[in-house]
This record gives structure tokens, C-alpha cells and sequence, in this order.
């Protein structure tokens, strides 16, 4: 892929897990010609990921400490980034929780809970970096949504989480209309049943047989399946591309 002529950096957050989509997209970007920011609430997967990166591509990467769903502390953790590393040219909302809790179950904060994960953290992460995007002309934004968000669920997440990822859709096409102007793209990516630590251990063999039989490629889908969307749609060439939803579930769900 082609490296982007003006050297920008990629943030991406919730990418400390080791067989995360956020840590399989640090280095689909890094391969796209991006320098990697990543932010994770634990220091040492963030800098692991980023120590990994830099090392397999040759690229600048920073692994920085960071509750997103926390102003201030966004605002510290990108401000260190932008003194350290190239313009911010893109953003991945990766970062989020999982709840499979029934509804008639779910308590409010419980529910609080992964609306500010998923809903805040993406908001205020978002809103830190898009002026700066806005002022260079050059943006492109990333949210990870859910096949569960346009189904209504059944996979693992309950309500809860369908409703906060079924947010982000809605999120995400408005911010594309405001920010298109600016030169700035805003995309989703709804994945279906992925191989991350999320389905790991949650899924015995007789149910993920019959999950993978409901899925017409079937298999499950790997992290890296995911991650080169992200790419794809990071790209500069990809500036004719906004507001739009990526499934990534292997034909499991169409509409």
C-alpha cells in the first residue's frame, strides 16, 4: 500500500490486547504508512503494542496510558502525542466493553458503564483530535460498531451493548456530514464473530460449530479481517468514502 506523502500518525484506542483488533490495526495502518499512537487503560499492553510495531515496520509508535471515558486524561494523552509524533491523521474508536447481561437484569450502572466506554470514550477522544484534523484539511475516522448493533444483539452482547454500538452508527454519520467540508471522512465497521480474547474460552465447540455453519464463508472471522477495512478506509484515496457501515461477518448478516 502506498505510504501517505505527508507523515501522519494513526490513533488508535483499546489496542493493548494481544489478539485484539486494536493491535492487529496498529500495524495494518503502520503497513499503510501511518506512525501509531495507541491507548489502552493498561501502560505496559499499550507500550508492548507499540514497542511491537515499531519494531516489525519502521515506524514511530507511542504506547500511552488512558481511561478515555476521563477528559483530562484524553486530553493529556493526545497532547503527548502530538508533541511526539506527526500530525494526527487518523482515528480507530476501538476501545470498548462488552456486557451480555439480560435486560430485565441490567442494572444503571451496569448500563452507565458501557455507554461511557463505548459511547463517551469515543465521543471525547473524537471531539479532542477532529479540530485539529479540521485545521490540516486531512482526517479520517474510524468507529467500531457491531453486527450486534444492526441485529439487535444475539451474539454476545445483550442490549446494552447493542444500543451504545447501534449509538456509534448513528454518531458517526452525523459527524460525517458536519466534518466532510473539512476534508475529514467518518466510517464504521460492524464486525460479526471475530477470533479476539472477547470469544476466546466463551464458545464451546458445539455452539461455535453452529455458529460457523450460520456463517455462508464458514469461518470465523480473524482480527486481521477487520483491521484491513480500517485500512482501507484510511487511506487518503479513500476521500469519497464517508458516513458509510463496513460489515465484517462473513456473510453471517446482510441487509
Amino acid at each position: 500500500m502506498a505510504t501517505p506523502s505527508t507523515p501522519r500518525t494513526a490513533v488508535i484506542t483499546g489496542a493493548g490486547s494481544r489478539r485484539g483488533i486494536g493491535r492487529a490495526t496498529a500495524h495494518a495502518l503502520a503497513v499503510a504508512g501511518y506512525h501509531i499512537a495507541v491507548l489502552d487503560l493498561d501502560k505496559e499492553a499499550a507500550e508492548d503494542t507499540a514497542r511491537e510495531v515499531a519494531a516489525r515496520h519502521g515506524v514511530e509508535a507511542l504506547g500511552l496510558a488512558a481511561d478515555i471515558t476521563e477528559p483530562d486524561a484524553v486530553d493529556a494523552a493526545i497532547g503527548e502525542i502530538e508533541a511526539a509524533l506527526p500530525p494526527i491523521g487518523a482515528l480507530v474508536n476501538n476501545a470498548g466493553i462488552t456486557s451480555p447481561t439480560r435486560f430485565l437484569d441490567v442494572a444503571p450502572a451496569e448500563w452507565d458503564r458501557i455507554f461511557e466506554v463505548n459511547v463517551r470514550g469515543s465521543f471525547l477522544v473524537t471531539h479532542r483530535v477532529a479540530a485539529g484534523m479540521a485545521e490540516r484539511g486531512f482526517g479520517r475516522i474510524v468507529f467500531l460498531s457491531s453486527v450486534s448493533a444492526e441485529r439487535g444483539g444475539g451474539v454476545f452482547g445483550g442490549v446494552a451493548y447493542s444500543a451504545a454500538k447501534a449509538a456509534l452508527l448513528g454518531f458517526a454519520r452525523a459527524l460525517a456530514r458536519e466534518l466532510g467540508p473539512s476534508g475529514i471522512t467518518v466510517n464504521s465497521v460492524a464486525p460479526g464473530l471475530i477470533d479476539t480474547d472477547i470469544t476466546q474460552g466463551k464458545l464451546d465447540e458445539e455452539r461455535k460449530a453452529a455458529m460457523i455453519a450460520d456463517v455462508p464463508v464458514r469461518r470465523i472471522g480473524e482480527v486481521e479481517d477487520v483491521a484491513d477495512v480500517i485500512a482501507f478506509l484510511a487511506r487518503p484515496e479513500a476521500g469519497y468514502l464517508t458516513g458509510v457501515t463496513y460489515d465484517v461477518n462473513g456473510g453471517s448478516h446482510m441487509h
